[in-house]
């Protein structure tokens, strides 16, 4: 019990103690380290920043110039600056893409305007800037101390709960016998209210959290915004395509695959390629040795006795008019000359299609179909193989087929569809455009979808078979609505957003609802509004400056 009651007394020190440090916490404001003024018309948007502006000494102001609709930097534009209150007259420098210098001098301590003529490529206008400040000070940082007061501290309330709480017990144990469990629940039961108020307390005392600072609001230094070519474009609704995903896998065309069988039962004696490799119609792809029986063998024996008795009956004849040939015709020379070649090459051929065979066996040589790649096989030399068995596949995938899924919604805008585009799953190649060659003839009992074929035309052998790819089907149905380019469009929290220009510097995190894509553009169904400036370029940019600010 004299452990519980130590422990129950050194509590209210140790959390008057954490609350005293958190009263001697500050807060540190944020000091300004320049002035800034801003106008647009519907041409330019111009951004003023400077420092402390002593009157009657010269002042370098930083003019930013950017289009007001894309955001993009205005370039080599002729500048004519005039203050309104003095009538002095300022020269401006390009320093860089859209920044420009100003050397000032204001004589007098006042709100100044400066009217800016700007001439570019994007026409004539002028935008006066309000509010230059003349003579006016930056604000100073100050730390703001708390001004709780001592009976205002929460520790110093639980300190109060918890040594009543002892006082209390002490009291009740010296008239009665209690349990020690009991005693130690009453003492909880008196720490709950205060203990309570303290944890919530706490918890949001998290002066860095980011929760603090998550209002979808965030700064952007216009240098930062021409560095990183963050663009914009005002949001205009429209005439929307309407656009369908069909959902589909790469097969090989008609004449795309072929395979090659083995005529009869052998052994592989050699293979000459590899999986992946590139063949050409007609080349060996591998040489299968076929053992024969005793009649094919007899056959063989015979074939080689008549080639080698035609060899030696047709040189003999050869040889003979040879030694006579002033008193022969020169048609019975040309005659034996040509049947003594003949001799020649069919023994030759026959020597070469038997040429290191056993006396029971003979060669057969398996040739490519089709021009293509040689598809997955695990055969090697030495391998025995059957009558019909498939050796090899080759695929040509020069051009293939896409089979495709369609339900009956949609199956009959496929007919007046324009376009058709395959995109691949994970965006590893390029689109392609497609073609349609069947239209869904039938219907599959099991989900109701019907099959629906398109050609493509794989260039580079991009698609493979068996990928998965989306065929995007664009209808002849126009949609009115608003829509954002894809580059527009990010993630945060799982959630699709896109950053809004709201000022020169000031941006803003809207989250959306997506509707239809085509490719390029987004329908939007909710989130922005008909001519509220999005960022189409830098988007990624924008992104990592709103999470780490």
């Amino acid at each position: 019990m004299k452990k519980i009651f130590f422990i129950l007394f050194i509590l209210p020190v140790h959390l008057y103690a954490h609350d005293e440090e958190h009263g001697k916490k500050t807060k540190q404001e944020a000091a300004l380290t320049y002035f800034s003024s801003e106008n647009n018309s519907d041409k330019y948007e111009v951004l003023i920043k400077y420092p402390e502006i002593e009157p009657g000494n010269e002042t370098v102001l930083q003019l930013l110039i950017s289009n007001y609709v894309t955001n993009e930097p205005v370039d080599s534009a002729k500048l004519a600056i005039i203050s309104s209150e003095n009538d002095l007259k300022f020269d401006a420098v390009r320093i860089d893409k859209g920044i420009y210098q100003i050397s000032a001098k204001f004589p007098e301590q006042k709100s100044d305007a400066l009217n800016i003529t700007i001439n570019s490529k994007l026409g004539a206008d002028l935008i006066q800037i309000k509010d230059i400040k003349v003579g006016e000070k930056l604000p100073v940082a100050e730390a703001t101390h708390s001004d709780e007061s001592f009976f205002k501290s929460y520790g110093i309330w639980i300190g109060a709960g918890l040594l009543g709480g002892i006082i209390l017990t002490l009291i009740i144990t010296r008239k009665r016998k209690i349990n020690p469990t009991a005693t130690i629940l009453l003492c909880i039961t008196l720490m709950i209210p205060a203990n309570i108020e303290t944890i919530s307390a706490h918890e949001g005392h998290d002066d860095n959290a980011k929760g603090n600072n998550f209002s979808g609001n965030f700064i952007v230094p216009k240098e930062t915004q021409f560095l990183f070519n963050i663009y914009t474009q005002k949001i205009k609704s429209g005439d929307f395509t309407e656009t369908i995903n069909l959902f589909g896998t790469v097969i090989p065309a008609s004449n795309g695959r072929a395979t090659v069988q083995s005529p009869q039962s052998g052994k592989i004696n050699t293979v000459n390629v590899r999986v992946g490799q590139t063949v050409s119609q007609g080349d060996i792809l591998a040489i299968l040795e076929q053992s024969i029986d005793a009649s094919s063998q007899v056959d063989l024996l015979t074939q080689k006795n008549a080639l080698d008795e035609e060899l030696v009956a047709a040189k003999k004849e050869y040889d003979r008019l040879q030694t006579i040939k002033d008193i022969v015709s020169k048609k019975e020379l040309d005659e034996a000359d040509a049947r003594y070649n003949t001799a020649l090459e069919n023994k030759k051929v026959f020597d070469n299609l038997n040429a290191g065979n056993a006396s029971n066996s003979k060669l057969i040589y398996l040739k490519s179909p089709i021009n293509g790649v040689v598809d997955y096989f695990n055969l090697s030399s030495g391998a025995s193989v059957n009558a019909n068995e498939t050796i090899f596949t080759i695929n040509n995938i020069s051009k293939v087929y896409i089979e495709a899924q369609v339900y009956d919604e949609n199956a009959a805008k496929i007919k007046s569809a324009t376009k058709f585009v395959a995109e691949c799953s994970d965006d590893t190649h390029a689109s392609s455009e497609v073609k349609l060659i069947s239209l869904p003839l039938t219907i599959n009992a099991t989900n109701q979808s019907q099959k629906i074929l398109f050609e493509l035309d794989n260039k580079n052998n991009e698609f493979k078979l068996g990928e998965f790819v989306t065929v995007r089907v664009f209808t002849d149905n126009l949609i009115r609505n608003i829509a954002v380019p894809n580059s527009s469009i990010m993630e945060m929290n799982g959630k699709p957003v896109v950053f809004l220009k709201d000022a020169a510097e000031k941006y803003s995190i809207s989250y959306i609802s997506a509707g239809q894509n085509n490719g390029d553009y987004t329908v939007i169904e909710k989130g922005i509004e008909e001519d509220e400036r999005v960022v189409t370029n830098g988007s990624y940019q924008m992104k990592m400056i709103y999470v780490n600010q």
